[in-house]
């Protein structure tokens, strides 16, 4: 009873460290954006409404990656619509914590759309397109099954305009204004050039529980297929100029690679929802109008700026596992050495759902048994190129822990056979903040995945206990 009570007292390790003032160079040019309180949030110390706008002269390409949940929250399916009326343009968005506005009927909906109008009714005007109603997407997070009070939220959008900026505490509020049960704002920027041209990415994101995202493209890309797959939000904005239709399949490409490969819980949202806007302010003028880059025209461009992309996704992505509610410990599941990525990703995402794994993991304990019984569970998929459908062998399976530190790796298990295993360097390795498993399925394929996951502790278990008290 003693060691319950002490493990349940001990606290997780602090995340200031993981923001830090940005330098303002390195954010796109044209854009505004803010965070306000509005009374969604009880405590009017937090932020609860956050608003963006691209003031750039050109036309700004949307995308959006939604999540799969059949409980679709109702700023998802209005975002969805206005991308799909608008042709994958959009030049603003709102954001609230605090209500999830999913669950809520007709009422949400008009809510939601009521957020976008007034939303829009804040971007400047554009001679290069008629003034609409619907020219912003918009997301919620928070408590599920609760309307919003959504005068306030109006009220507030308007007041939003007298604090919009574009420095670094502008940034910062308009991050902070995502929060719900998430300990630090996640707020990340980087420069990057296609030839010779520099442009500029930033981004922000929340999520801390209800963390495991199934995102895609909906009616934005009806033909798209299936990705593999409290809420998970984010927003990345750029000065570059591309299509619409690049832009979605480049967010399509990196979320997968991102978003879509990380869990802290197993619990998908119905919230789910990553926004890019590409402004063009930064771009190239041709013919009087910024050079948009496009996967069909300028393809090597297109490569350059959806490497960017990904690479800039992974890094706002594990900021919302090391924030996982309750985490203690930062951890990467690579699975190799299998036939395609498909079965890849799925066993990766299989090791990094385990309650078994992540309990064992909060423990320290190198019970690596739990990871091979995640790993045998999933069925591989059949090859197009053959009816035969690959099975796991366990006689070519390895399992290694591998150190942050830099320094040996501990093998566990090599080629179906048990290691004598080093209990107290296996114990070390475990007890770092940041842990590597590498799972290698030896069936020779090409296949090969990265899930990023964390522990389960005591806290988390305090944390969604009494989440909506």
């Amino acid at each position: 009873m003693a060691l319950v009570f002490r493990r349940w007292a001990s606290s997780t390790p602090s995340k200031a460290h993981l923001h830090k003032p940005l330098h303002e160079n390195s954010f796109p040019i044209g854009f505004k954006l803010t965070g306000i309180h509005v009374g969604v949030k009880k405590n009017k110390e937090l932020l609860d409404l956050g608003v963006v706008l691209s003031t750039s002269q050109h036309p700004t390409s949307a995308a959006a990656c939604f999540t799969r949940n059949a409980f679709k929250a109702a700023p998802v399916i209005v975002s969805d619509n206005v991308l799909a009326r608008n042709g994958g343009r959009a030049r603003g968005f709102v954001v609230n914590s605090g209500c999830a506005n999913a669950v809520t009927g007709k009422q949400g909906l008009e809510d939601a759309w009521a957020m976008v109008k007034h939303t829009t009714a804040l971007l400047p005007s554009q001679a290069a397109k008629e003034d609409t109603e619907h020219d912003a997407l918009v997301m919620s997070t928070g408590v599920i099954g609760q309307n919003l009070p959504i005068s306030k939220i109006v009220a507030g959008i308007r007041r939003a305009a007298d604090s919009l900026g574009s420095d670094f505490a502008a940034w910062e509020r308009a991050a902070k204004a995502f929060m719900t049960t998430d300990t630090f704002p996640k707020l990340r920027s980087r420069v990057f050039s296609i030839n010779g041209v520099e442009y500029r990415l930033a981004g922000m994101d929340k999520g801390a529980g209800m963390i495991h995202p199934d995102m895609g493209p909906l009616s934005t890309i009806p033909s798209s297929p299936r990705q593999l797959h409290a809420t998970l939000l984010g927003c990345i904005l750029t000065d570059a100029a591309v299509s619409p239709r690049s832009l979605q399949s480049a967010l399509t490409y990196a979320v997968d690679r991102s978003f879509n490969s990380i869990s802290v819980d197993g619990d998908m949202s119905t919230n789910d929802t990553i926004i890019v806007l590409a402004n063009g302010a930064a771009a190239p003028i041709r013919d009087g109008r910024a050079h948009e880059i496009d996967e069909e025209t300028d393809r090597d461009s297109y490569e350059i700026f959806k490497k960017e992309l990904t690479d800039f996704a992974v890094d706002l992505a594990q900021l919302v596992v090391r924030d996982g509610e309750g985490a203690t410990k930062f951890v990467a599941v690579k699975v190799q050495g299998a036939p395609n990525y498909k079965d890849a990703h799925a066993i990766a995402s299989k090791i990094s759902t385990s309650a078994l794994v992540k309990t064992a993991l909060y423990g320290e304990d190198a019970n690596w048994g739990r990871i091979l019984a995640a790993t045998g569970s999933v069925p591989l998929s059949s090859s197009p190129n053959s009816e035969e459908v690959p099975v796991i062998n366990p006689s070519k399976v390895s399992v290694t822990f591998v150190p942050s530190d830099g320094t040996a790796e501990l093998p566990v298990l090599v080629n179906g056979e048990p290691e004598n295993v080093d209990e107290d360097r296996a114990k070390q390795i475990l007890s770092m903040e940041d842990i590597n498993i590498v799972v290698d399925l030896g069936l020779g394929g090409d296949g090969e995945a990265t899930y990023w996951t964390c522990d389960f502790s005591y806290e988390y278990v305090r944390i969604n206990g009494d989440y909506r008290s």
